[in-house]
């Protein structure tokens, strides 16, 4: 080396190595990182859901996991024919949950589930589909006993075991598939099961506020056999606008929706909120890069 090389010429030449976090370091830091961002995304954005009974089936069967789009509903209204997760009105009847005293570990798990996402629902908990919203008008049935939103019969190849349509209806009961009309108030949905013989839902217990809606329920994700897409039936595409559109609502009229439909981020929202997830992988993905080749490299 030239004598006259001086100290700051040999640190540009010969650079100092940046220190490597050992393993065993590495690791749990990792961990916390994942956890964190998991607590993010399902507060935020995006949380799992378990399916609890067979109000949905075939659609959802009990112990489907369904992903849930916590921000969709922040950029525009909910559509009809999408499958929601909401908290049920005061004047829902609870749904059945596990009963039993937990212990101290189920417990503990509980509350760990529940911060990622991944715990069962709580007895107030629900997934329906959305039949129609504010301003709409629903019925049944007409003359083919289909349900009818706006003068229109909604074919539903999705229902599982419909109701019977010799049940006369009765007050507070959903056993009957006939209903008398209901004009969906503004900021509400009508909502019912797939599965209308076992379904407690709008029928019987009134529509639901849009702000009791936690979010839309947009692809099964387990069991790995029944992965599905969650998409709106075709159905739903020729339903006519409110023929009284001074309510207001999705569905047409002249009202003003609460949150606008052409928002740039409509109907990209289920896209948008996987992000994250990426991101967080490729973040320690990036981290296991910086380890030392001996670190990263077996042995032979």
């Amino acid at each position: 080396m030239d004598r006259g090389d001086t100290s700051q010429e040999r640190r540009r030449r010969f650079p100092r190595r940046r220190m490597q976090m050992p393993l065993w370091q590495e690791l749990p830091l990792l961990l916390i990182v994942a956890f964190c961002l998991a607590v993010l995304i399902r507060s935020l954005l995006l949380q799992a859901f378990f399916i609890p009974s067979g109000s949905m089936e075939n659609t959802l069967l009990v112990g489907d996991r369904v992903l849930v789009n916590k921000i969709v509903y922040d950029v525009r209204d909910p559509k009809r024919g999408e499958v929601v997760v909401f908290r049920g009105p005061e004047a829902w009847a609870p749904q059945p949950v596990d009963g039993g005293d937990p212990g101290l570990f189920s417990k503990l798990g509980r509350t760990f589930g529940d911060l990622i996402g991944i715990s069962r629902p709580g007895a107030k908990d629900f997934i329906k589909r959305v039949i129609a919203v504010g301003g709409d008008r629903v019925s049944c049935c007409d003359d083919q006993g289909r349900v009818m939103v706006n003068g229109k019969g909604l074919d539903e190849p999705y229902i599982f075991d419909n109701s019977p349509l010799d049940v006369p209806p009765v007050a507070g009961e959903c056993r009957s598939r006939q209903f008398a009309e209901v004009v969906v108030p503004p900021n509400q949905l009508f909502v019912m099961g797939d599965h209308r013989g076992v379904s407690q839902d709008a029928r019987c217990q009134g529509p639901v506020p849009v702000d009791n809606v936690v979010g839309r329920a947009f692809v099964v994700v387990w069991p790995q056999d029944r992965w599905a897409n969650l998409s709106v039936p075709d159905t739903f595409d020729s339903v006519p606008p409110p023929i009284n559109g001074d309510e207001g609502g999705e569905g047409g009229g002249t009202g003003v929706p609460i949150r606008g439909t052409d928002s740039p981020l409509s109907g990209k929202g289920d896209i948008v909120v996987t992000m994250p997830i990426f991101a967080s992988v490729l973040f320690l993905a990036r981290s296991r890069r910086g380890l030392p080749d001996r670190q990263r490299r077996l042995r032979p």
